[in-house]
C-alpha cells in the first residue's frame, strides 16, 4: 500500500485480495473513517431518531445484503473494519447513509455528468465526466481510491472515507458517474444501497455485467448512473428508483444529466424544483459542446471548459458557495473529474474547477508510479489556461 498527495484529493493505492485491500484502506484512512462515522452516526440519531441499537441492527442488515450482492464489497468492508478498528456493520451503515436517513431531508446535492461517444471526439476516444457538488468541507474526507485485485483487475474511483466508490473507471474501460435523484417511491428498509450499486458497476468487466449489478436488484432509493464503455464506444444513462428504472441514450453523440428524472416513469420527482438549476445544467452542457459535437472534434479540453462554466453564478455547472446561504448548508463543486475510458486516464481538479488545475492519472501505470502527472489544464484565470481550453490534450 502506498499513497501520494497533490493538492486535494490524495491517492490511496491498495493491491491484493479484496479483504487485504480493505484492511490496507482502513488502516490508511482510519482517522478519516472515524470522522465520517462520528458525523453520520450523529445524523442517524438526531435527524432520523435512530438509537444505537437501531443503527447496529440496520448496519447488520446492510452488511448481510453486501454479502449476497457482491462478495468483493463484503470482503472489503470486513477488511476495512479490521484496518480501521471499526465495526463492519457500522461501515455498512455508513455506505447506506442515504437509505438510513430516508425521510429526514438529508440528500447529497447537485452533480452534472456527461459522456461523449468516440465518433464525436477528435481522437476517437470515449469520454465521461462529472462535477460533484456537495458541502465543500467534504473534500477533507474524500480521496481517489485505486484497487488492483489478484487477477490484475483495477478500479480508480473517488471515495469518501469508509465508502468504496463514487464516480470512476476500471481496467476494462468501463466508467461510472453518479447523480442524485429523489422520488416519492424512495423508502427505508432492506435493499441494495445506492453506493453499493456504484461499486458493483465498477467491479463489472463488461457493460452487460454492469447492467446486471444495477437493474435486477431490490432498490430502496433513487439515483442516476451514467455508464460508458471505452472498448465498445457506447454509453447509457439509468434513472434508478425503487421497483422501476428509465433509460436515456446519446443524442448527437452526447448524454448529459443533472438531478431530475427525464424518462417517463410512474413516480413524482421530489428534487427537480429545489436542486439548483438542475432543469438547465444538462441542456447548458449540450449547448456548450454542440459546435465541437457537430464537427465531431470534442476533446478533453472542451469537456473541461464545459465543467468550468459559471453561467448563472453561483449555481451553474461549476458551482460556487452561495454567500446568502448559511455556512453549514452551502454547496459547491467539490471535485471535477474527466475520464478518457479508451486510454483509462482520469483528470481531477478540486472545486471550483474554474479556479484550479486538473492533475492527470493513468490507471495502467499508477500502481507502479503513484504520483500524478503534471497539471494539463491550468486555472481559468491564467493565459495558459485560456489556451488550454482550445487545444487538444497533449500526449
Amino acid at each position: 500500500m502506498s499513497q501520494a498527495t497533490f493538492q486535494n484529493p490524495r491517492l490511496i493505492v491498495v493491491q491484493g485480495s479484496y479483504r487485504q485491500m480493505g484492511e490496507d484502506l482502513g488502516r490508511a484512512t482510519a482517522d478519516l473513517i472515524a470522522r465520517s462515522l462520528d458525523t453520520y452516526v450523529s445524523r442517524f440519531r438526531d435527524d432520523a431518531g435512530l438509537s444505537d441499537a437501531d443503527i447496529d441492527r440496520w448496519g447488520r442488515i446492510y452488511l448481510d445484503i453486501a454479502a449476497s450482492y457482491s462478495p468483493e464489497i463484503a470482503a472489503m468492508l470486513d477488511g476495512m473494519a479490521t484496518g480501521s478498528r471499526q465495526p463492519a456493520h457500522r461501515l455498512a451503515a455508513l455506505n447506506a447513509r442515504t437509505e438510513m436517513l430516508y425521510g429526514t431531508g438529508y440528500r447529497d446535492e447537485g452533480c452534472t455528468s456527461l459522456s461523449v461517444l468516440p465518433r464525436y471526439t477528435g481522437d476517437g476516444h470515449t469520454l465521461l465526466a462529472q462535477n460533484w457538488d456537495w458541502h465543500p468541507e467534504q473534500a477533507e474526507v474524500t480521496f481517489l481510491l485505486a484497487t488492483r485485485d489478484e487477477s490484475g483487475f483495477a478500479v480508480l474511483s473517488l471515495a469518501e472515507a469508509g465508502m468504496l466508490a463514487k464516480s470512476g473507471l476500471n481496467s476494462a474501460g468501463l466508467g461510472v458517474c453518479a447523480n442524485l435523484l429523489v422520488s416519492d417511491q424512495d423508502r427505508g428498509g432492506a435493499g441494495v444501497p445506492y453506493h453499493y450499486l456504484l461499486r458493483g458497476a465498477l467491479q463489472a468487466r463488461t457493460m452487460s455485467g454492469a447492467h446486471k449489478k444495477l437493474l435486477p436488484v431490490e432498490r430502496i432509493s433513487s439515483g442516476n448512473v451514467l455508464l460508458a464503455d471505452g472498448t465498445g464506444g457506447e454509453a447509457i444513462d439509468f434513472e434508478l428508483a425503487p421497483d422501476v428504472f428509465g433509460t436515456l441514450l446519446p443524442e448527437n453523440g452526447l448524454i448529459a444529466h443533472a438531478n431530475h428524472f427525464e424518462a417517463p416513469l410512474p413516480l413524482r420527482d421530489k428534487k427537480a424544483a429545489t436542486s439548483a438549476l438542475t432543469l438547465l445544467r444538462s441542456v447548458r452542457a449540450r449547448h456548450l459542446l454542440e459546435p465541437a459535437l457537430d464537427e465531431r472534434r470534442v476533446g478533453v479540453a472542451d469537456v473541461v471548459a464545459t465543467l468550468r462554466d459559471e453561467w448563472s453564478f453561483p449555481d451553474g455547472i461549476c458551482r460556487h458557495p452561495d454567500p446568502d446561504v448559511p455556512a453549514g448548508e452551502r454547496n459547491a463543486t467539490v471535485y471535477s473529474v474527466v475520464m478518457d475510458l479508451t486510454d483509462r486516464v482520469l483528470w481531477i481538479a478540486p472545486g471550483p474547477p474554474s479556479q484550479h488545475g486538473y492533475a492527470r492519472w493513468e490507471l495502467d501505470t499508477l500502481f507502479d508510479d503513484p504520483a500524478p502527472k503534471p497539471l494539463e489544464f491550468l486555472p481559468k484565470n491564467t493565459a495558459a489556461a485560456h489556451h488550454a481550453h482550445h487545444e487538444e490534450i497533449r500526449a
